[in-house]
């Protein structure tokens, strides 16, 4: 059963992979602009943690895709696809941030994260709206890093180890800081006996 998202539900790693190997082998527009549909609003939404810009978000993701077709002879089969392309558009706000003379690049607990959607179906749980809205107030509640961490693990579908690549933070400090998420989640509600399933999908560490 899959609790993400739909984006996450149809595209998973392989399949990006799979878009990817028609792009570069086969030119094909059609699995480009499919790649570019399934995955824009989450990278648009990750550049935007970063610059806190609509605008720039958007130029940078567009930036980033238009040079993914212009390069895409080059495109390999990655390990690591879905991280490849979250590197990817980091790197580009990052030096949107330099092209516009700003003198520091933001640290982590800077930037700005938001989970604008469920992440799970509440529907499949069984869990009234008024008990969603208590969680998803609980974690956008949560401290800057802790929430753009558990946002690009649950929400995004990132792994542990690909989060600490993508961030330049230890493994070990991702699982402390989703240790936080939780317990901050607890303690605005109790559902681990009456929400089993609900407990075990925000425990889940994605391997």
């Amino acid at each position: 059963m899959c609790f993400r998202l739909t984006n996450d539900c149809v595209i998973n790693d392989s399949h990006i992979n799979y878009l990817l190997d028609k792009i570069s082998s086969q030119n094909c527009e059609k699995s480009y602009k499919e790649l570019f549909i399934a995955m824009h609003e989450k990278l648009f939404d990750f550049s935007f943690a970063i610059l806190k810009s609509k605008e720039d978000a958007e130029e940078v993701v567009s930036d980033f895709f238009i040079n993914l077709w212009i390069k895409r002879a080059n495109i390999k089969k990655l390990e690591n696809p879905r991280l490849y392309l979250f590197v990817g558009v980091k790197n580009y706000s990052l030096n949107k941030i330099k092209s516009n003379k700003r003198k520091e690049l933001p640290e982590l607990d800077q930037w700005s994260a938001e989970l604008g959607s469920v992440f799970f179906n509440p529907e499949e749980l069984a869990i009234s709206v008024e008990l969603t809205n208590k969680i998803m107030l609980a974690i956008n509640q949560l401290p800057t890093k802790c929430k753009v961490i558990f946002k690009l693990i649950k929400e995004d579908g990132l792994k542990y180890n690909e989060v600490s690549q993508l961030l330049d933070i230890s493994v070990k400090t991702v699982e402390s800081q989703m240790a936080i998420a939780l317990r901050r989640i607890r303690q605005c509600l109790e559902f681990k006996n009456e929400f089993p399933e609900l407990h075990s999908l925000l425990s889940k560490k994605n391997n």
